[in-house]
């Protein structure tokens, strides 16, 4: 069976007919090519990082890959340096023009101001009052579709939480997780509830730096806190941030 010559034959002098010049960048396409498969692989892992995805629920996410590969190729065929930004899908790429929901809040900042989103949905955390000094306190978040058109999509099964008093951040969804892909099919007046949590001690700038959180971070004093919710929802390839209200929850 005929194969491609690979790059040290064809320049081999041996191995060049007489009269007939290299094709250098078709011989560098066909390079590429061979590699493809493996840096599709890499894209493909980066790309569910990034959006805290785990590879349960991983169908949904397959046209966006579909699209991430093609896109490689059409490179790959072009000549155009591989940059990697291809080979991520088309709804984390829109999402590298912003920080994803688990980062636009850090620790010692003030809460961002996110407009609503154009698609109705509204994120609204539901948690009780906590003891001061609790391991965690868990909630719910409920997705509602406010809208008067029908929307379809996926995200993580579990929103970004963060807690925040007087405006400045003290806590916020952090560190490495397995999550599963959840769809998103909602009717105007529809909605999903989701599980969540969060751990009531104060953060600082420094802690941000590390992959996560420690476990010996001060706990917030007794008192009244703010509970928002984030989340991005992929809709129609596009990674659209959602947001809402903020619940006030006591502490102690």
């Amino acid at each position: 069976m005929a194969t491609d010559p690979n790059i040290r034959d064809l320049f081999r002098a041996d191995s060049v007919p007489a009269g007939r010049p290299i094709d250098t960048g078709a011989v560098i396409r066909r390079s590429k090519r061979r590699r493809l498969p493996a840096q599709v692989g890499v894209g493909g892992v980066f790309t569910l990082a990034i959006g805290g995805l785990g590879l349960v629920g991983v169908q949904g996410l397959a046209p966006a890959l579909t699209a991430s590969s093609q896109s490689a190729e059409s490179a790959a065929d072009s000549g155009a340096p591989d940059s990697g930004a291809g080979l991520l899908a088309p709804a984390q790429n829109e999402s590298l023009k912003r920080a994803p929901a688990e980062r636009i809040n850090l620790c010692g900042g003030p809460l961002a101001e996110v407009a609503p989103s154009a698609t109705g949905l509204v994120l609204t955390p539901s948690f009780p009052a906590a003891a001061a000094g609790a391991a965690s306190v868990e909630g719910t978040v409920t997705l509602t579709n406010t809208g008067s058109e029908s929307v379809a999509g996926y995200t993580s099964a579990t929103p970004a939480i963060t807690l925040s008093q007087n405006g400045v951040v003290l806590w916020h969804s952090n560190g490495p997780t397995i999550q599963m892909v959840s769809d998103v099919v909602l009717a105007p007046g529809e909605s999903i509830q989701y599980p969540a949590s969060f751990t009531p001690v104060v953060c600082s700038v420094d802690d941000d730096l590390a992959e996560s959180f420690g476990a010996d971070l001060p706990a917030a004093p007794a008192g009244d806190y703010q509970v928002s919710a984030a989340a991005d929802v992929v809709i129609d390839g596009t990674a659209e941030l959602v947001t809402g209200p903020q619940q006030t929850v006591r502490i102690g």
